[in-house]
């Protein structure tokens, strides 16, 4: 994807001790700074190689933005970042997009080399799997981290694959920054369910990096939000971690976030969330009362997800079926309910199963496996 650059703005070379040259991109003395940290590993010509996360980027920018943050952006080596494919749709992102300002940062991203530590706040490290690459073997990203993190207001942020950039940072008594913390980040099963692509090329996986470490690792399940702070080090968990914390980052600075409306994706994986942990009336009736504000496929792309990626225990089905049998009255997938199908009979209900196969031939008639199953059941 190329896109067009519309604004450029002339990098403003800051003197450091020595012969290089500390750059940033913008400069508002007022507002505390934030300098956002992409992956240069992206790729799309030639060997494909994963990018930074857009939607980790769009959405924190936006809230850091809204609450008056001054914003830089660096990646490993300057100049562009590539992201990986994302939804242009998405209202975060496409609200990003029309922002001319946020695009020019990606388009000339300061090379971590010559940014200047005393500039930040603090430090926000996007995820994505081009994250695993890079940034834990940059080490002036590892000296800008240690620079921040040991000012007495510094805080340090990352989310998804994003902590992969504190897993070689060391204090000045060589012990490692994240020994002892509580942290999040990427889980093992979200790799497994969700990561196949490149995990086999990744240098470690994160969770057990972050354990080996001596970081006190928390995590919820696969693909729902997670928030861990321990006093400046702010983590998040996965993709939909990623709005509460960069609010989160926003707090502790000292601003309490502005409000806001959430996003329907957003607000979807939290009443999944909420649901899962017990809040299964409330959720079945916000659904009935507002199910016009969420994103519904979500909510039933998330149960299909559990159900067939699941370790297959019936606790597990039973789960990821309910989820479904949320947003059922106005989903409907020919696949996800072929599969809901023989998780019913995996409960060994199989009217249940047979009540959805033939909704699903009536509707579908052309989809040849749910005849054949129902079928082998009659």
């Amino acid at each position: 994807m190329k896109i067009k650059v519309l604004l450029f703005f002339a990098l403003l070379p800051l003197l450091l001790v020595g012969q290089s040259k500390p750059v940033a991109q913008h400069s508002t003395p007022a507002a505390k700074k934030v300098l956002i940290v992409v992956s240069s590993y992206g790729k799309k010509e030639g060997k494909l190689r994963p990018g930074f996360e857009f939607d980790e980027y769009s959405q924190a920018y936006l809230i850091f933005k809204a609450n008056g943050l001054d914003i830089d952006v660096a990646s490993p080596k300057g100049g562009p970042a590539e992201a990986d494919k994302f939804n242009r749709n998405k209202p975060y992102n496409k609200a990003l997009l029309e922002d001319k300002v946020a695009i020019v940062k990606l388009q000339e991203t300061l090379p971590t080399a010559r940014v200047n530590p005393s500039l930040y706040s603090a430090i926000y490290v996007v995820g994505g799997k081009g994250a695993m690459f890079d940034l834990p073997y940059d080490p002036s990203l590892q000296e800008l981290i240690s620079a921040v993190y040991k000012k007495p207001d510094g805080v340090i942020a990352a989310v998804c694959h994003g902590p992969a950039a504190f897993v070689n940072v060391q204090l000045e008594d060589g012990s490692y920054l994240i020994a002892n913390r509580k942290i999040t980040g990427f889980c093992n099963e979200e790799e497994d369910k969700f990561g196949k692509t490149w995990k086999a090329e990744f240098p470690f996986l994160l969770e057990d990096k972050l354990k080996a470490r001596g970081a006190q690792y928390e995590r919820n399940a696969a693909m729902l939000p997670q928030l861990t702070r321990d006093g400046k080090l702010i983590t998040g968990q996965n993709p939909f971690s990623t709005t509460v914390l960069a609010e989160e980052l926003v707090r502790a600075l000292g601003v309490e976030p502005v409000s806001r409306t959430l996003y329907p994706d957003e607000r979807s994986i939290n009443l999944v969330d909420k649901y899962l942990k017990g809040s299964r009336s409330w959720a079945e009736e916000e659904l009935q009362k507002n199910h016009g504000a969420y994103d519904l496929d979500l909510i039933a792309a998330y149960g299909y997800y559990a159900l067939i990626k699941g370790d297959g225990s019936k606790e597990s089905i039973r789960s990821a079926l309910s989820v479904i049998e949320l947003v059922k009255p106005w989903v409907f997938n020919e696949n996800m309910d072929y599969e809901m199908a023989r998780g019913y009979l995996k409960l060994e209900n199989k009217e249940k199963a047979k009540s959805i196969l033939q909704q699903v031939v009536t509707k579908a008639p052309t989809f040849t496996k749910a005849k054949k199953l129902l079928e082998e059941i009659n």
